[in-house]
C-alpha cells in the first residue's frame, strides 16, 4: 500500500481513522478505499481515532454465529461469512472436525456450493478436514466412535467433492505416511495434531512432507527436557508453521509468548471458533447428543474437556479487552501474514 495523500472523492471513501499498519509499520493520516480496493495511506488530515490493520485470516474455524459448518445449509454459511467479516476476518479455512463419516461428503458439497458461488464477506481459501485420523488418546473433543484410521482412498474421495487445503492427522497411527503421501500429491497442506508422536515420528512426518501444526500445546503431550515430541519439534525447526488459539484459555499468556517468541515467522493465532462464536453463552447440544456449554471465552464439554473456542479471532487484537492479550500491533502478523502464506 502506498500513500498518495488524495482526498475522498466520487467512489473514494475515508476511513476516518488516525493510521494504519502497513507492512508491520504504523503510518499516520486516514486511509482511503475505492469500494474494495485500498486507493491511499496517510492522508491528511488524519481521522480522529483507530488504526486500521490487514484482515484477519483464520485457518481454522469450525463454526460461527450459531452455523456450525459441517452441518449446515450453503445460505447459513453464507450468513456466517458476513458475520464474519464484522468481526475483521477477511479470508478463513473452514474447518470439519470429526464426524460421522457420511456426513462429510454433505458438509464438503455445501461449502463447495459456497466457494462457487462465493457471497459478501470472507473469502474462503480451502477446506480444513480436522480429521476422524487422529490419536484416541488425545482426542480431546472428537467423539471416539467417530475416529478411524488414516485412509488415503477416503481423502481421495473427500478431495473430488471439495477443494482440501489442509488436512490434520496423528503420524503415529497405521497408514498415516501413505496418507501423508497423497495428501501432498494433491498439493493438501498437511498438519500434524491430536497426537502422542515421539521427535522421531514427528521429524519423519515432517521430513515425508508435513508442514504445520494443529493448535500447537493442545491435545498433545508437554515438552519434556529428554522428550520433546511433536510440540519440541515442531518449535526446533524453521520448516514448520505452528497455530495457537489465542483466547488465553487454550494456552496461556507465557506459553503465547513463548511459543510467538520461538517460532518467529511461522507462527499464526487461530480461532479454533465452533458454532458458539458470536453467541450469548449458553449452553447447547453437538450432533453427537453431549452438552457443550460457551462461557463466552472458550467451550467445554459437560466433563470439562476444551472443545473450541467461543472468542471472534479479532478479539486476540483489541486493546482495553478484559482479558490481557498480546499487543495489538505486534500481534497483527500472526493473525494475518503467516497465515495466508500457511495455506496452499
Amino acid at each position: 500500500m502506498a500513500s498518495t495523500g488524495r482526498h475522498s472523492t466520487g467512489r473514494h471513501r475515508r476511513l476516518g481513522v488516525a493510521a494504519a499498519l502497513v507492512d508491520g509499520v504504523v503510518v499516520p493520516g486516514d486511509v482511503v478505499i475505492d469500494t474494495a480496493t485500498i486507493d491511499a495511506v496517510g492522508v491528511s488530515p488524519p481521522g480522529r481515532r483507530g488504526l486500521a490493520v490487514p484482515g484477519c485470516v483464520d485457518v481454522q474455524i469450525n463454526g460461527f454465529a450459531g452455523v456450525d459448518f459441517t452441518r449446515a445449509e450453503p445460505a447459513a454459511i453464507a450468513g456466517a461469512l458476513t458475520a464474519l467479516a464484522r468481526h475483521g476476518v477477511t479470508a478463513w479455512v473452514p474447518t470439519l472436525p470429526t464426524a460421522e463419516t457420511g456426513a462429510y461428503a454433505l458438509a464438503l458439497r455445501s461449502l463447495a456450493e459456497v466457494m462457487n458461488r462465493p457471497p459478501l464477506g470472507a473469502k474462503a481459501l480451502g477446506i480444513h478436514l480436522d480429521t476422524p485420523f487422529l490419536n484416541p488418546a488425545r482426542r480431546g473433543a472428537h467423539p471416539e466412535a467417530w475416529l478411524r484410521e488414516p485412509d488415503p482412498a477416503l481423502l481421495t474421495r473427500w478431495a473430488q467433492l471439495a477443494p482440501l487445503a489442509v488436512v490434520t492427522l496423528a503420524p503415529e497411527l497405521d497408514g498415516a505416511a501413505g496418507l501423508i503421501a497423497e495428501a501432498r500429491r494433491r498439493g493438501i497442506v498437511v498438519s500434524l495434531g491430536h497426537s502422542e508422536a515421539t521427535a522421531a515420528q514427528a521429524h519423519a512426518a515432517f521430513d515425508a512432507g508435513a508442514s504445520m501444526v494443529t493448535h500447537l500445546w493442545n491435545a498433545q503431550p508437554a515438552i519434556g527436557s529428554r522428550q520433546p515430541g511433536l510440540t519440541g519439534v515442531a518449535l526446533a525447526r524453521p520448516d514448520v508453521a505452528v497455530g495457537l488459539i489465542a483466547d488465553l484459555v487454550h494456552v496461556a499468556p507465557d506459553t503465547l509468548r513463548l511459543s510467538l517468541a520461538a517460532a518467529g515467522p511461522q507462527a499464526f493465532v487461530v480461532s479454533d471458533a465452533l458454532d458458539a462464536a458470536g453467541t450469548p453463552p449458553g449452553t447447547r447440544q453437538r450432533a453427537d447428543d453431549s452438552d457443550q456449554h460457551n462461557d463466552g471465552i472458550a467451550v467445554r464439554l459437560a466433563d470439562g474437556t476444551l472443545a473450541g473456542s467461543a472468542l471472534p479471532l479479532d478479539r486476540a487484537l483489541r486493546p482495553g479487552d478484559p482479558v490481557p492479550r498480546h499487543p495489538s500491533r505486534a500481534g497483527q502478523r500472526w493473525l494475518s501474514t503467516t497465515a495466508s502464506t500457511s495455506s496452499p
